[in-house]
Formats: C-alpha cells, structure tokens, sequence
C-alpha cells in the first residue's frame, strides 16, 4: 500500500504546543518522521507560520527538511476556493481555509489534517466542499483529526 499523501493545515503545527493536543499532534509527526505518510505542504502554511513562535517555525523546518511535496497557490486553485466561499461554507474572512481544502483537493492528497473542528474537521461543511468538488468536477477530499490519521496508520502497521 502506497504512502497516505497528508496535506497540513496550520492548526496541526500550531497543536504541537497546545496541551489538550500536544500527546496526540506528537504521535502524528512521530509517524510522519518515520515515513509512514507523505506531507503536503503549501505556500499558504508556510505564510501562516511567517510569525508563530520559534518552536512552531522550527517544526515546520524540520518537516521541510524530509521528503515533502510543496504546493503552490494557482488560479484553479483560487477559483476553486472562491466557490466554497460563494457556496457560504466558509465566509470571506476563513478564505484561507478554503483555499487550503482547494489546495489539498487539486493535490489529490489522501486527507487533510486539522484541529479546526468549525471549518475543516466537520462533517457538515466537509460535505459541502466534496459538494462543490463533484459540481466542480474534482475528486472527493476528506478531512480527520492527526489523531484520527495516527490511529489508521496504526492499525495499518498491524495488518
């Protein structure tokens, strides 16, 4: 089986030195530095970390350092982020996080993993953008916790 292509939303780096998900966001880059999974990694994170705390830039660094697959901002994708916000999934002022699900959608990537839980890790608005998607003609995109992703990739290890 193939490696889980993960894009990364700014919130996985971000639970890196939250406690209430430190435990589990480690575990995920634990088996992101094992190549368990491919990280997809976009110019619109990369931004959002600009200006976070040391240990978080350096975390996104590090990442970097191994195997990832950069992604650009293009005009597909900026059309295709402004039908999610046209669509009212997400308002103007989140249009960043459409744009990251247009992203991981042009990418093909397998999953998307976030701690937002109001605009990404929710079942309501992920139907919403796989409804834009199908309308759009793209593929489907779904979105889990790193902890979620961990626990597949254990399970996975056990088959």
């Amino acid at each position: 089986m193939s490696r889980m292509r993960v894009y990364m939303d700014t919130s996985v780096f971000g639970g890196y030195l939250d406690q209430e998900f430190e435990a589990d966001t480690r575990g995920f880059f634990q088996a992101l530095a094992q190549g368990k999974m491919a990280a997809l990694i976009s110019e619109v994170l990369v931004r959002e970390l600009e200006y976070a705390p040391e240990q978080v830039r350096a975390l996104l660094r590090s990442v970097m350092e191994q195997a990832y697959e950069p992604l650009t901002v293009s005009e597909e994708a900026v059309r295709l982020s402004q039908a999610y916000v046209r669509a009212g999934i997400v308002g103007e002022r989140f249009a960043d996080d459409a744009l990251h699900v247009a992203l991981a959608t042009l990418a093909r990537a397998d999953v998307i993993a976030s701690w937002n839980f109001r605009h990404l890790v929710n079942p309501v608005r992920e139907r919403a953008f796989n409804g834009v998607n199908i309308a759009s003609g793209y593929g489907l995109i779904s979105m889990m916790t790193p902890a979620g992703i961990a626990r597949i990739l254990e399970v996975e290890d056990e088959d």
